[in-house]
């Protein structure tokens, strides 16, 4: 079994800023899809800044490893 955790950094305007219902699914940023949580926070951290005057802006990390291999929670 591969130790890879792969996460994806995404985001998009949100309806409310204290919740995450994306407004237009269609025009979500994809920014991309990491091998380990440190790559993810760097492209998150980047991506956040670039929008961070915008409270309606929101990225997120996504644990894609857990999605793909649910089992991987019981380690």
């Amino acid at each position: 079994m591969s130790d890879q955790k792969l996460h994806l950094v995404m985001g998009g305007r949100v309806k409310d800023p204290q919740h995450l219902e994306f407004e237009d699914l269609s025009k979500i940023d994809f920014v991309g899809v990491f091998p380990d949580y440190a790559s993810a926070e760097d492209a998150w951290r980047s991506a956040a800044q670039r929008t961070v005057d915008d409270a309606a802006m929101k990225y997120v990390v996504v644990h894609l490893h857990r999605l793909l291999q649910p089992d991987m929670l019981k380690r």
